[in-house]
């Protein structure tokens, strides 16, 4: 069965990461004056990694820093590793040392998955802090905007290859060994990324462009290929590629 992404994705192609950083950050700045407007509040569910770094940057700076309505934006991670808050590979510390700590946000806007416990009682612990949130009849935030990279093996978040396709819940910890190493995580599930409003996925470097095409355009294989789990039911998804990325498509 064929993958039917490309026909619902808005995909758009890049010179390079500059300018795709560029063009993720005014989507950001103009959903969440659509979303604030129609309802009051942006909820963003945002990523770790080196692509989505520049990006964090350039809202932490004039002129987009004063653009976003920082004290109505709800800022959520995808994933997160079971880590301290302060370790160098916790997705919270980058996004809080690029973005959050230069611009006033209110803390108690910043959910944060508190990965200093055990992947089981973190995974829990975020999703009583996402019912909080939540948009009947879901227990889970209608996300306006969900922020995903992908790796070279098609994961999204901590959704690896071969892990469950279809969770019963919104979150899930990540415990399994994975390309030879435990992973200890708290990953949302395709549950709440594909009810959200908008999804961008953020994918650079030519390493990415088998996995892209394939993804995109191949055989529909879930269990083998995580990011084609992301299928929103009433959303979009819209993928921002560089040209090393996207040079298969």
């Amino acid at each position: 069965m064929k993958a039917d992404i490309r026909m619902k994705a808005d995909i758009r192609i890049f010179k390079d990461s500059s300018s795709l950083s560029q063009a993720a950050t005014e989507m950001f700045v103009k959903m969440a004056e659509q979303a604030i407007h129609a309802r009051g509040r942006f909820l963003a569910a945002i990523s770790g990694g080196g692509t989505p770094a520049e990006l964090y940057r350039l809202l932490a700076k004039k002129p987009y820093r004063v653009q976003v309505d920082w004290a109505n934006t709800f800022v959520f991670w995808g994933d997160e590793r079971c880590v301290t808050p302060d370790d160098e590979g916790s997705n919270y510390h980058q996004a809080m040392d690029a973005l959050l700590s230069h611009v006033p946000i209110p803390d108690e806007n910043i959910q944060r998955v508190k990965g200093e416990l055990e992947p089981t009682e973190a995974s829990k612990s975020y999703a009583r802090a996402l019912k909080d949130f939540a948009s009947p009849p879901l227990d889970w935030p209608r996300f306006d905007l969900v922020l995903l990279g992908m790796g070279a093996d098609g994961h999204t978040a901590s959704l690896f290859p071969g892990s469950e396709v279809e969770p019963t819940a919104p979150t899930q910890a990540v415990t399994a060994n994975y390309q030879g190493r435990p992973a200890n995580r708290v990953t949302l599930t395709p549950l709440v990324f594909n009810s959200a409003r908008q999804i961008i996925f953020l994918i650079t470097g030519e390493s990415k462009s088998d996995i892209l095409a394939r993804v995109i355009n191949g055989e529909l294989h879930p269990r083998e290929l995580p990011a084609q789990r992301i299928r929103p039911t009433d959303g979009k998804v819209t993928w921002l590629a560089d040209e090393a990325a996207g040079r298969k498509l």
